[in-house]
């Protein structure tokens, strides 16, 4: 076979398709206090997964359908062994081996469903999408000290968007809009946001947004959290990562510390928000916010927590909006400008992993 008939074969041969999301990555699936005594089904990536905790407290996940008449799993129910099938009772084990058929001794080898590599790390339930060169996980899921050092008081919940997870990493890579969007909670003066000293930095597949807002009058949730004496010294701190991103905002009495002192005093709010695309279209948004109250613990955590949900409201309504007039218009062309370094950034990290999953 000559040279020019192997190219044209080559040529015939489709290339594999690309995924639409980043393969061999560990995904949030779940907030660890969402798994109590019933299953909870959720679409992740396209797939449709079940998510339970075992009788020893431990985390499983095992694709959402009975192998016997293709019941979701998560109407069932929980037991010590396993999760039983709603409809008619097979019992599977964490491993999705089919351990139970009621009035009926012998289990044919086929009954079994497949299971998912999951975690828990820090109250944050984690699953492993792999491509099929890289099944298993090739590394821990991400550590999150916040919620376990004990510095800090936090909650936090989930969202369902009607828009694609990047155009939720879009908003929170770009806190310029705080000033529009957010008036009654985070925002503050829309100039001083806009025109904030910004400085972006990426390495491997991070990409870090830091912006210093100094001498300026402290919005509402932070007025309501923290007894500042005037104006304030202002820092929003953003790391992108290809599964979550971690937002470190707050303030201090200015003039009263340095913004680059990693031990600065003052009002924190540390956010986690783990984005995970559940269509290509559709997205769910784990997200928890944690905080240091100077005083009445309890009271401030809850006012912090109350503020976070209308801000994450005001965002969500403002994303399923932009997403609605994307789908009217098609594809129009849309200009960058200088806030949407951090973003783009983001979106080539992305779209490189997503070449890579192949």
């Amino acid at each position: 076979m000559n040279t020019s008939t192997l190219q044209q074969l080559a040529e015939e041969i489709p290339a594999p398709a690309l995924p639409s999301f980043p393969l061999n990555q560990w995904y949030v699936a779940a907030l660890g206090w969402e798994l109590k005594d019933k299953p909870v089904g959720r679409t992740l990536l396209n797939k449709p997964v079940v998510l339970f905790r075992k009788a020893n407290g431990e985390v499983a996940a095992l694709e959402d359908r009975c192998c016997h008449r293709a019941l979701p799993l998560s109407n069932g129910t929980l037991e010590a062994t396993g999760i039983r099938c709603g409809y008619h009772g097979l019992l599977f084990d964490d491993h999705g081996k089919c351990v139970e058929i009621p009035g009926q001794d012998k289990i044919p080898s086929k009954a079994k469903v497949p299971a998912y590599h999951v975690r828990e790390q820090d109250q944050i339930v984690w699953i492993w999408f792999g491509s099929d060169a890289q099944p298993e996980p090739s590394c821990e899921p991400p550590v999150y000290s916040v919620h376990s050092s004990g510095n800090y008081l936090f909650d936090g919940n989930v969202y369902h968007y009607n828009a694609p997870y990047q155009l939720i990493h879009d908003n929170l890579m770009d806190l310029s809009h705080l000033g529009y969007v957010h008036l009654r909670t985070i925002g503050g003066n829309a100039s001083i946001h806009m025109n904030a000293q910004m400085n972006v930095e990426s390495e491997d597949n991070v990409v870090r947004v830091v912006r210093h807002m100094p001498d300026s009058v402290p919005p509402p949730t932070y007025t309501a959290a923290y007894p500042f004496k005037g104006n304030v010294d202002r820092w929003q701190e953003i790391e992108f990562h290809v599964s979550h991103l971690r937002i470190w905002t707050g303030a201090v009495d200015a003039g009263t510390d340095t913004l680059d002192n990693p031990d600065r005093g003052g009002f924190h709010m540390r956010g986690f928000h783990g984005v995970t695309p559940e269509t290509d279209t559709t997205s769910h948004y784990f997200w928890t916010i944690a905080t240091n109250p100077a005083s009445d613990p309890e009271t401030i955590k809850a006012k912090v927590v109350e503020q976070t949900i209308l801000t994450f409201d005001e965002d969500k309504e403002v994303i399923e909006a932009q997403y609605r007039n994307m789908c009217r218009f098609g594809a129009r062309p849309m200009i960058d400008i200088h806030v949407d370094v951090g973003a783009n950034r983001a979106r080539r990290i992305i779209e490189q992993l997503r070449q890579s999953s192949v």
